[in-house]
């Protein structure tokens, strides 16, 4: 067996940022990872895929996005080429293709079996991220049988997809990002909506990100919030990494020949029935909408800044009269079901008493006990915390949290 101060599960962006907080510390570690540095940017993401923040937002730790094009998107390859540098660059100590078994406690720290032999170390950072596993709901159980069930994790293109319509369930970025590209290549396509994020890409001719990092939204603290599980709960941005399109809400998926009905609530006797709370929905997503561009306008009116275009308000979310409350999933016409209903960490693997009764893990700005840390959730200290922008900041609290607890124990 061999002995380390700190184990890191999960080499992304998350476990990387942590890796060079620690090397700055001088705290020997290693970071370990199941397949290649990067491995679900490549493996786990459809083709089309870019990053929704620009270029210039890629800030880890001691590195920065140094291209020719800081205002474009990263494709799913060109994320991986950027962290694979940053490990690199960082000497970032990486054990590839191992998965870890289990984590158990030993003694005043853990073991960390793994398909390369066991660990025993003072501290664990989980970093494998928010997004190791696709949600599905219960009721997929009742797809009448030859429609296909798949989620974004398993959807590469719409190649894939046998000929035929397809419902996409879930109205986030990768719901409507995915309903947009299968109708772009010929299928019909039906979005279910719940509670969604409406926003522009671009917001008096500078991009949406840009206001939000700018008037420090992004950076804004949790600790002092009363409902940071609520904040942890939202859903991502209805964006689209592409300068050239203004916004793709629903607006623009129903102009593109999108049906969009309301929230799945069940499927029975091979029918899907939704909600009648679309216009619902809709109209409080364009209500936070408003309520968020107000604030960028009060925030640049107050820092005198110049060279923006002048303020202005989308376009109401069109609903419709007579909105469709149920779908037949069972006379061919459908014959695809994708999942875009968020997702979830697994840690199947953690052998520990830290889960909640729902499941999950509770953590206190991602300390979780006794060197004990878990880094890229959503959230976790600040907004942008499951951003490639945010793991850093949330890196230096828990390798600076790490270094005390160890003086601690050793006092």
């Amino acid at each position: 067996m061999r002995h380390i101060s700190t184990v890191i599960i999960g080499a992304g962006q998350a476990g990387l940022a942590m890796s060079k907080c620690l090397s700055d510390r001088s705290v020997t570690h290693v970071v370990i990872e199941r397949g290649e540095i990067a491995h679900a940017w490549i493996s786990e993401r459809w083709d089309s895929l870019r990053l929704l923040t620009p270029n210039w937002q890629s800030r880890l730790p001691g590195y920065a996005y140094s291209g020719d094009a800081p205002d474009g998107f990263m494709t799913m390859p060109q994320i991986a080429e950027y962290l694979r540098g940053y490990a690199a660059c960082c000497a970032a100590p990486v054990e590839e293709r191992t998965t870890v078994t289990s984590v158990t406690s030993q003694g005043f720290g853990y073991r960390v079996e793994t398909t390369q032999g066991a660990w025993q170390c003072d501290n664990v950072v989980l970093a494998t991220g928010a997004c190791a596993q696709a949600q599905i709901p219960q009721l997929a159980h009742n797809l009448p049988p030859g429609v296909a069930s798949m989620t974004p994790m398993s959807y590469k293109s719409p190649a894939q997809l046998d000929p035929g319509g397809v419902l996409v369930v879930g109205a986030s970025a990768s719901g409507t990002q995915i309903a947009a590209e299968l109708r772009a290549a010929g299928h019909d396509v039906t979005l279910a909506v719940g509670s969604h994020l409406r926003a522009p890409r671009s917001y008096r001719g500078r991009d949406i990100q840009w206001w939000l990092d700018r008037s420090g939204v992004l950076d804004a603290c949790l600790d002092h919030l009363d409902d940071i599980d609520r904040i942890r709960r939202l859903p991502s941005m209805q964006l689209v990494g592409d300068a050239t399109l203004a916004a793709l809400d629903l607006n623009t998926l129903r102009a593109r020949g999108v049906q969009i009905v309301g929230r799945i609530a069940g499927i029975r006797e091979g029918y899907a029935q939704f909600s009648g709370a679309l216009a619902n929905h809709c109209a409080l997503s364009d209500l936070k909408l408003n309520r968020l561009l107000e604030s960028f306008d009060a925030w640049a009116e107050s820092q005198t800044l110049s060279g923006l275009k002048p303020p202005h308000r989308l376009e109401p979310t069109e609903v419709g009269r007579d909105p469709v409350l149920r779908l037949r999933l069972d006379d061919g016409h459908i014959r695809t079901v994708i999942w875009a209903t968020g997702y979830c960490p697994d840690f199947h693997w953690l052998d520990l008493p830290v889960f909640n009764a729902k499941g999950g893990i509770d953590h206190t700005f991602g300390v979780v006990g006794p060197g004990l840390y878990v880094l890229g959730m959503p959230a976790q200290q600040r907004r942008k915390s499951a951003f490639i922008d945010g793991v850093g900041a949330d890196a230096e609290v828990l390798a600076n949290h790490l270094i005390h607890n160890r003086a601690s124990r050793v006092a």
